[in-house]
């Protein structure tokens, strides 16, 4: 066999090898089935928000593929935590999914159906008892930061034996104000800060009686949890935990009727939470809203919120240090 003839011949096995190597990895990574996109403009977290019968309710939602063929996420109802979706079906523009009922009344699923145009969705959500509301989406904005922020001045959210800077909502109002410390002695309104914040530093004291439950909502979207959990393992809906979304490396709570203490950092997504002193939340991500939040409006500032309507607690020494 001569020179050039072998020489052809290793050029036409190399460009046979190069073909059939193209056509297995088009084969492999081509999902069979097209309503099962293995990277789809669907995927992403989105900002939601829900007609509930003129009242518009805050809800959220992420997408995002498991290997080939198969689309997942979670999702945060206008009540509850964030609940894992077993798959979302895309085909055509058209997405649905179910996920079984949380805290809602009925025995049915929470069906969610809608559409993609132009990077928005908009569709319908039916709750398990029946009821179904027209809910619109974006993109949820990143929130990124290149660089630490500058702090400003601290600033006193608590003090003397009048509530200041703060509004009730959701109930008639129990909370009283005595020597500086905000005193909610049963259920009842939530309370806001008039004033709203971007990122932000916060000294926050609490004292929680035997079974109670609170929270600290940041920007009022993001629930840091206020639980009697002494003794208890860490998790998602108990002390130091970013409810459904981030649990605390440990559980430091105290016994109810101690004051306990969080410092918080909240830098766009990204927290660190010191409760009691320890480091429970390392700057972690907050991937999105937490039941219960004011609205989904996440690229927005917001108001410090703390929760009065599950049960008896009492805050102190409220110190928030916006950044500049």
């Amino acid at each position: 066999m001569n020179t050039i003839f072998q020489t052809n011949l290793r050029r036409a096995s190399r460009k046979l090898l190069l073909s059939a190597l193209t056509l297995a990895t088009a084969a492999f990574t081509t999902d069979a089935d097209p309503s099962k996109p293995l990277a789809s403009t669907l995927e992403g977290r989105w900002d939601i928000t829900v007609d509930v019968a003129g009242k518009p309710s805050p809800s959220w939602l992420e997408v995002r593929h498991s290997g080939n063929h198969t689309l997942v996420g979670q999702f945060t109802g206008f009540s509850g935590s964030a609940r894992p979706i077993s798959e979302v079906h895309f085909k055509d523009g058209k997405l649905s999914f179910e996920i079984p009922p949380q805290w809602e009344r009925g025995d049915k699923n929470l069906s969610v159906e809608g559409t993609l145009t132009d990077e928005k969705i908009a569709g319908s959500l039916t709750t398990p008892e029946g009821k179904t509301y027209s809910w619109t989406g974006v993109r949820a904005p990143a929130l990124r930061k290149t660089k630490q922020p500058a702090w400003g001045k601290p600033v006193a959210l608590t003090g003397g034996n009048q509530i200041k800077g703060w509004h009730a909502v959701g109930s008639t109002n129990q909370w009283i104000a005595e020597n500086g410390i905000l005193r909610s002695p049963k259920s009842g309104a939530n309370l806001i800060t008039d004033e709203k914040f971007n990122d932000f530093k916060l000294h926050i004291e609490f004292r929680i009686p035997k079974g109670s439950n609170s929270g600290v909502y940041l920007r009022g979207r993001y629930e840091v949890q206020v639980t009697d959990s002494k003794g208890m393992e860490p998790a998602l809906d108990q002390s130091g935990a970013v409810y459904g979304f981030i649990t605390p490396s440990e559980m430091v709570a105290k016994d109810a009727g101690e004051w306990n203490s969080y410092d918080i950092t909240l830098i766009g997504r990204m927290i660190t939470v010191v409760a009691n002193g320890t480091t429970v939340i390392s700057n972690q991500e907050i991937p999105g809203i937490t039941g219960g939040a004011l609205d989904s409006n996440e690229g927005e500032p917001g108001p410090l919120y703390i929760q009065g309507d599950h049960g008896p607690v009492e805050y102190r020494n409220i110190i928030i240090t916006p950044a500049k």
